[in-house]
């Protein structure tokens, strides 16, 4: 029997969908995925493992021009995702017309790896709608294989693992066969905090936030979590701790239950908030984070 393997890499602009479609496809709940843009910020990998396969997908952050020295990280995390694809799904919605990035899109049209181009979103259109946006993206990149899809309602994401599969090239498996992700329990503990935070807090406020997982003891019946919420100034702090901690309290109560569905176990949760001013553009901070690779 024949295996393949591969890297399987998702981009597309902000909020298209990329996070919801990666969980559809792995069937875990590994990339945060909520209605505010720019929540990935890492790439993030999923693993599938079938008797003849190995997927690896990776979600990356929305496609966007960067503004400061975390955007760019981010930015180089997609770039990435360009050098070691097997195939590339680019990812696109019901109404849209380009990608925020001209350059970015340049190396779609060029790219030799094949790509699919799953325009996502199609329960919000109507058949008119849909054929002609199909014919425009099939006039702008002239080298990808479109399939209309519905990343929530899990329409057509059937055809696309089956196709993804049958283009995947030989291989044998990049990761052990249990595997389901390159990343640790930590990182995932942090990334549930900061998709609360994402959900109970307006303007600025989450963008300014990273999560520092300082304990994780596992024992046999409760996981014990010790989780620092670093913000960039004093205001922040104020703002996230909310009159008497009530705001802290919700986030600490919605993301423990979270883990608990996560990790099938009682977790025991403490948060912390301090101020780390101005990590996001910090070059020492941003690496101690886990961004700025190439440096």
């Amino acid at each position: 029997m024949t295996h393949k393997a591969g890297f399987v890499n998702i981009i597309g602009n902000p909020n298209v969908g990329k996070s919801t479609l990666m969980n559809a496809l792995v069937g875990e709940r590994l990339s945060i995925i909520t209605s505010k843009a720019q929540t990935t910020r890492h790439r993030i990998l999923g693993i599938v493992n079938g008797d003849d396969h190995q997927i690896v997908f990776s979600d990356t952050p929305g496609i966007i021009k960067p503004a400061y020295e975390l955007q760019q990280s981010m930015m180089d995390f997609v770039k990435s995702a360009f050098e070691d694809a097997d195939l590339l799904i680019y990812m696109v919605e019901i109404g849209e017309k380009e990608l925020k990035d001209e350059e970015f899109f340049n190396r779609i049209t060029k790219t030799s790896t094949p790509i699919l181009l799953l325009l996502n979103k199609i329960d919000r259109s109507n058949q008119e709608q849909l054929e002609e946006q199909m014919q425009m993206w099939q006039t702008k990149v002239p080298n990808a294989e479109i399939i209309p899809i519905s990343a929530l309602e899990k329409f057509n994401t059937q055809t696309v693992f089956d196709r993804i599969v049958e283009l995947l090239p030989v291989s044998p498996p990049y990761y052990p066969k249990d595997s389901l992700t390159d990343k640790s329990e930590r990182f995932f503990v942090s990334e549930i905090i900061r998709e609360k935070i994402l959900l109970n807090y307006d303007k600025e406020v989450p963008y300014a936030v990273e999560v520092e997982v300082e304990e994780f003891k596992e024992e046999e019946n409760i996981i014990r979590i010790k989780s620092v919420i670093m913000v960039e100034r004093d205001s922040q702090k104020g703002i996230i701790i909310g009159h008497k901690g009530s705001a802290l309290k919700k986030v600490g109560i919605a993301a423990r239950e979270e883990m608990e569905k996560f990790f099938l176990k009682k977790v025991h949760l403490e948060l912390f908030v301090k101020v780390n001013k101005d990590w996001r553009t910090n070059d020492f901070q941003l690496r101690r984070f886990g961004y700025n690779q190439k440096k």
